[in-house]
């Protein structure tokens, strides 16, 4: 049918202008013969009928000429789309040409402000330090080349360590022995008891102290002198002073070029110690948030710094296998020096509390005991099993904990130079961060989680699983009142008594 209708009452399909006639003259479906309106009719909807060609399309040269058209069509068509194609081709160049360079352009302004930021942080080095007794160094040839990171390819040149710095060393250490002998024989008042450790909960948590693009926190410290500042070093190049008590930024330290891996809040004054794998250590004047010198003692990656009991010499190793100690007033390196039997990374340093020795961790599992005065390889405890991660000595003089990629904590006696305890932490466990309270009753380590373990029986209290993330460092608070954490999930954790 060329105009098909069905009739709802048979279901049958008719051609519209015949079943109109039938139904006016006898009103009813002819198939059935029931009534049938032509109201009732429903249209179909189907495509238009393709007639047949006439029968002069139908011969062979009909045929050929109708394949010749539709050839021409096709090629014309085909033509069309090259155009189009190579159009499109030529705007595509052209805009990436523009894309390419955008992106240069955006590349030398981002240098050119990162160069500025650089410049404008160490603008005036001497108005960083103003606490305490801090002498304003000379100006030296080294600051001018300020401006990048560059600079600290070029490490400044050993002084030497003269006999009244030696002198000032042996004075502090027979000082601090005939202390901690008075300290040793009570227990500290308002030491934290086992029972108050075991009842810790989380206080608070801070995330926004470092950059959520840049996520993770690296290094923690705690100002002895008022347990309630705090330190961090993190991912995204900055290092944050903190205060708990108002939780408040006091200040945000800007200058390196790379993560800040280590940090140290001076005991006494208001200085905070940075150190970074762009080879430089920064100090820091907390209240003017200024970068008061750049110590250049190193020509690779610094991987730990640690801070004489004196308040005014500090220690760094690097993976250029060197040890440095400075003089952090001047800004000077007093000597540097390598381990020629062992031709390995340095991945951690830290002076035992008399300040007189100190230790060192390497990329090959082995704890070197060096005498400061000789500048001597003195003792080498062998054991671990990956790169060391952290070294920690007690407050009491005695005991070293270190770490490694092992999943263990093992415990030296400095007396017997051997290792008398060993502490198996839980499979994969990683051990980031070791640290003994100030009364060398509790260590505290921190890794896949934060753990806290009595001295002497080396019995665990408590561990915090509250982190999400890796566990870089942790401190004891006064008289290990709180514990606090820092952690690649960018939060600093404080725990103690509810």
């Amino acid at each position: 049918p060329e105009q098909p209708v069905i009739s709802p009452v048979s279901g049958h399909i008719y051609e519209r202008r015949l079943i109109e006639k039938y139904i006016k003259e006898n009103g009813s479906d002819p198939m059935n013969g029931e009534k049938l309106g032509i109201e009732m009719l429903v249209d179909v909807k189907a495509s238009a009928l393709v007639k047949p060609r006439p029968p002069s399309a139908t011969s062979i040269p009909a045929i050929l000429k109708s394949l010749q058209d539709e050839w021409d069509a096709v090629m014309l068509h085909s033509f069309t789309l090259r155009q189009q194609l190579q159009t499109a081709r030529q705007e595509l160049s052209h805009a990436l040409y523009q894309h390419d360079a955008a992106c240069r352009v955006i590349a030398r302004l981002t240098k050119e402000v990162t160069a500025a930021r650089e410049a404008l942080a160490t603008l005036k080095p001497q108005a960083g330090i103003t606490a305490g007794a801090y002498i304003a160094p000379a100006p030296q040839p080294t600051y001018g080349a300020e401006a990048g990171p560059e600079s600290a390819i070029q490490p400044m040149e050993e002084t030497g360590m003269s006999e009244e710095v030696l002198q000032k060393l042996q004075d502090k250490a027979t000082l601090l022995t005939a202390e901690r002998k008075k300290r040793g024989k009570t227990v500290p008042e308002g030491l934290a008891t086992t029972e108050d450790i075991k009842s810790f909960k989380q206080l608070a948590s801070h995330t926004g102290l470092h950059s959520a693009s840049v996520p993770g926190i690296l290094a923690l410290d705690i100002c002895l002198k008022d347990t309630s500042k705090i330190v961090t070093g993190g991912n995204d190049k900055n290092a944050v002073v903190f205060n708990k008590d108002t939780e408040q930024v006091m200040a945000i330290l800007k200058g390196h070029s790379k993560k800040v891996t280590s940090v140290i809040y001076h005991p006494e004054d208001e200085i905070v110690f940075t150190a970074s794998p762009d080879a430089t250590i920064r100090v820091w004047g907390v209240e003017t948030a200024q970068c008061g010198q750049v110590i250049r003692a190193h020509d690779a990656p610094v991987t730990g710094i640690s801070l004489h009991a004196t308040g005014d010499y500090l220690l760094s190793s690097s993976t250029d296998m060197h040890w440095a100690f400075s003089d952090i007033r001047q800004g000077r390196v007093l000597t540097k020096v390598s381990d020629p039997s062992s031709q390995h990374a340095l991945t951690c340093a830290q002076f035992h509390p008399d300040g007189l020795i100190f230790g060192t961790g390497t990329e090959d599992s082995m704890i070197k005991i060096w005498d400061l005065k000789g500048r001597l390889n003195v003792a080498n405890f062998p054991g671990h099993q990956g790169p060391i991660t952290s070294i920690a000595f007690s407050e009491n003089g005695y005991y070293l904990a270190t770490s490694a990629e092992d999943s263990v904590v093992k415990l030296w006696d400095l007396r017997k130079l051997k290792n008398f305890k060993t502490l198996q932490l839980t499979d994969k466990y990683e051990v980031r961060s070791l640290a003994f309270d100030q009364s060398g009753t509790y260590l505290s380590v921190a890794g896949s989680d934060v753990r806290v373990y009595l001295c002497k029986q080396w019995q665990e209290l408590i561990s915090f699983n509250d982190h999400t993330a890796m566990a870089t460092g942790v401190r004891f608070g006064h008289n290990a009142t709180f514990v606090a954490s820092g952690s690649m999930d960018r939060s600093v954790k404080f725990f103690g008594i509810q």
